[in-house]
C-alpha cells in the first residue's frame, strides 16, 4: 500500500489531523515540540459515494473501499538536515513515503505555542522545504562523488553525472527537485536516491473553525507558493475534524452546515492524496461485495486484474467492462448488457476511472 507522510513544523496540528484522519489512531496531540517521535501509521478509507450506489444495484452484503496509508511524522525544525531536533531520523521517515502532506499553520491561538513565535505560513513552508532541499543536496553530492571515477570510462555514468548536476543550481537557489523536468528513463535513474523534494506534495492549510468555509489571508499566502510546484492547496481544520469524530452522522452534518460547509476538509484531503499518488479506482460488484480496487493510472486490464490476485494477470483472457455512469443509468447489469453498454476488453485495454469490471481467466 502506498504511503503519504504528514509533515510540518511542530505544533501546526499534524497529530491532531492524523488522529482525525484515522479516527481511532493513538498519536499524542500535545502542546510541545516532538510529542511524536516514532511515526504513527494508519490506513484510511478513500471516501467514494459511488460504492453505496453500486452496492444498492447489486444488493451487496459488504462494501470495501479503497485505502491510503498515512504516516504521522514528527515536527521538523530549522537545522533538521544537520541533525537538529532528531532531524536525521525524521528525514529518514519522510524518505520512506510516496507523497507528502505538508500541514501549514494558518490559525491564531495564544494557547498553542508556535516554535518561531508568530504565524507566517510562507516562512514555515520555506523552513521545511529548505531542510528537505539541503538533505537532497547532500544526497546528490555524495552520489556525484561515487560516480565521478566511473564517468571517466562509462557513458552511462557520464549521463548520470550530467543528470545529477541539473539538480544542483535549483536546490542551491532554494528550489525543489520537483521543479526539474525529467523523462521517465531519467526518473528511474534517480529513483534510488529517494529525493525528498521530488516527492509529490499537498499543502494542507490548517485553519480555525470560523475560517473553514472561506479560508483566510494566510491561506491565500500559501496558494502562490504551491502554484510554483503545481501543488494543490486543501483547506482543513484539524480541530473541527477532531470534534466531528465524536458526533453521529446527523450531528456531523448539522455541525458542518452551521460552519457553512458541505463537508469537512478531511474528505477532500484524503481524495486529493489518493489522486496525488497517481492512483485511480475500478470496481467489482456482486451480491457478496462491492469493492473499490486501487491501481496506478495507465494500467492495462491484466495488470488491474493482478491487483486482485497475481494469477488473474497471468491467466487473463478478457474483462467484461461497463462504466459506472452507464451501469447506474441502466439500473442493473442485465439492462446494461441489453443496451450494449457492457464491453469485452482485451489485454491492451487501459482501465479508466470508474470502470466496473468482471475478469475472465483461464483455469
Amino acid at each position: 500500500m502506498l504511503k503519504a507522510g504528514i509533515v510540518g513544523l511542530p505544533n501546526v496540528g499534524k497529530s491532531t489531523l492524523f488522529n482525525a484522519v484515522v479516527a481511532n489512531a493513538k498519536a499524542t496531540a500535545a502542546n510541545f515540540p516532538f510529542c511524536t517521535i516514532e511515526p504513527n501509521v494508519g490506513v484510511v478509507a478513500v471516501p467514494d459515494d459511488r460504492l453505496q450506489v453500486l452496492a444498492d444495484i447489486s444488493s451487496s452484503a459488504e462494501i470495501i473501499p479503497a485505502r491510503v496509508e498515512f504516516v504521522d511524522i514528527a515536527g521538523l525544525v530549522k537545522g533538521a538536515s544537520k541533525g537538529e531536533g532528531l532531524g536525521n531520523q525524521f528525514l529518514a521517515n519522510i524518505r520512506e513515503v510516496d507523497a507528502i502532506v505538508h500541514v501549514v499553520r494558518c490559525f491564531e491561538d495564544d494557547d498553542i505555542i508556535h516554535v518561531s513565535g508568530s504565524i507566517d505560513p510562507v516562512r514555515d513552508i520555506d523552513v521545511i522545504n529548505l531542510e528537505l532541499a539541503l538533505a537532497d543536496l547532500t544526497q546528490i553530492e555524495r552520489r556525484i562523488e561515487r560516480v565521478k571515477k566511473q564517468a571517466r570510462t562509462s557513458k552511462e555514468a557520464q549521463a548520470e553525472m550530467e543528470l545529477l548536476q541539473r539538480f544542483l543550481p535549483v536546490l542551491n537557489e532554494g528550489g525543489t527537485a520537483r521543479q526539474v523536468e525529467l523523462t521517465e528513463d531519467e526518473e528511474l535513474v534517480i529513483k534510488s536516491l529517494g529525493l525528498l523534494t521530488r516527492k509529490p506534495i499537498i499543502y494542507a492549510t490548517n485553519v480555525s473553525d470560523e475560517d473553514l468555509a472561506t479560508g483566510n489571508d494566510w491561506v491565500e499566502q500559501v496558494r502562490p507558493v504551491a502554484a510554483t510546484e503545481n501543488a494543490q492547496v486543501i483547506v482543513v481544520s484539524a480541530q473541527v475534524e477532531s470534534e466531528l469524530i465524536e458526533l453521529s452522522e446527523e450531528e456531523q452534518q448539522d455541525f458542518l452546515e452551521a460552519l457553512g460547509v458541505e463537508e469537512g476538509g478531511l474528505r477532500s484531503l484524503i481524495r486529493a492524496t489518493y489522486a496525488l499518488l497517481g492512483l485511480q479506482t475500478y470496481f467489482t460488484t456482486g451480491p457478496k461485495e462491492t469493492r473499490a480496487w486501487t491501481i496506478r493510472t495507465g494500467m492495462v486490464a491484466p495488470q488491474a486484474a493482478g491487483v486482485i490476485h497475481s494469477d488473474f494477470e497471468q491467466k487473463f483472457i478478457r474483462a467484461e467492462t461497463v462504466s459506472y455512469e452507464d451501469l447506474v443509468a441502466a439500473g442493473d447489469m442485465g439492462t446494461a448488457k441489453a443496451n450494449g453498454k457492457v464491453r469485452s476488453e482485451g489485454k491492451d485495454y487501459i482501465v479508466t476511472e470508474g470502470d466496473v469490471m468482471l475478469f475472465h481467466t483461464s483455469r
